[in-house]
């Protein structure tokens, strides 16, 4: 079973998009942004007035910072924008955006539901965190907490702890679902459990770990570091992009330091949201 097949495929046939309006983004801080004409890819820290030019100072993950005039010329994920300068906070305050983060319409005034007793399981802490920062807007409304496991070798008996039902079902979400993996055994044993079947569903990400769901791109990097097999993984991915590795707490802060670049939706793998909001229609539609 393929339990990452998802979506339609992509199209071919010499197929010509139409042309299209280059989008205006603000410049605000923290975007991560590519200057078509140097390759010089970093974050926005600031933008300033020099000489009657207004400017956009970026930062690449080295710390190092260049400015560039604001306009037309930039990169987002390798789309063409054009940059123009931030709303004051004033305006931000006075025009709330419409969105949750996942995407979602936002529902105004609108108070968290009760908890329900169905629930979301993620691997670990990390995966809890991110899918938190997404859609936790969501899933306050709809009563759905999302609770880490820690780790997912004696998946079946969690679920018959559990014991699910009908109004009680569980949405679980694993790291390195594939095709004749570990993963896919446990996931098979598990869905074995007496009120399983049509009460739990397991979905899963092709990614070792659920770091990988960000895009390279957000950081600044067109794609992540290669861990050779034997290391650590997230010890080898830090060490990769030149940030301190060597302890847990570098870890620690290395993860959150990933973390402060999703912002939305769109900075993650299309593979967990599709995943992600799978899980939740399973939960809330009757």
């Amino acid at each position: 079973m393929d339990w990452n097949n998802w979506g339609p495929g992509s199209l071919d046939g010499g197929f010509r998009p139409a042309a299209r309006t280059v989008a205006s983004v603000p410049a605000q801080v923290g975007t991560v942004v590519e200057d078509a004409q140097s390759g010089y890819t970093g974050a926005v820290i600031r933008t300033e007035k020099s000489g009657g030019v207004h400017l956009v100072v970026l930062e690449d993950r080295r710390g190092r910072t260049r400015s560039f005039p604001l306009g037309h010329g930039f990169l987002i994920d390798g789309e063409p924008v054009e940059l123009v300068p931030a709303p004051s906070a004033a305006a931000r305050a006075a025009q709330k955006p419409v969105r949750t983060a996942s995407g979602s319409v936002r529902v105004e005034n609108a108070r968290a539901r009760t908890a329900r007793a169905s629930r979301i399981w993620v691997e670990g802490v990390h995966d809890a965190e991110l899918v938190e920062k997404v859609w936790g807007e969501d899933l306050r409304l709809e009563g759905i907490v999302v609770e880490p496991l820690h780790g997912v070798d004696d998946l079946a008996g969690a679920i018959r702890d559990f014991n699910p039902g009908p109004e009680r079902r569980l949405g679980i979400l694993v790291d390195h679902l594939v095709t004749g993996s570990k993963e896919e055994r446990i996931a098979a044993e598990a869905m074995r459990v007496p009120g399983a079947r049509d009460n739990v569903l397991i979905v899963g990400h092709a990614y070792v770990d659920v770091w990988q769901v960000i895009k390279p791109q957000v950081l600044g990097i067109q794609a992540w570091p290669v861990v050779p097999k034997g290391q650590d993984w997230k010890t080898g991915i830090l060490r990769g992009l030149g940030w301190p590795h060597r302890t847990k707490e570098d870890i620690g802060l290395g993860w959150k330091r990933l973390l402060a670049q999703v912002t939305t939706y769109a900075d993650l793998e299309p593979s967990l949201l599709g995943r992600v909001e799978e899980v939740i229609d399973f939960l809330t539609v009757p």
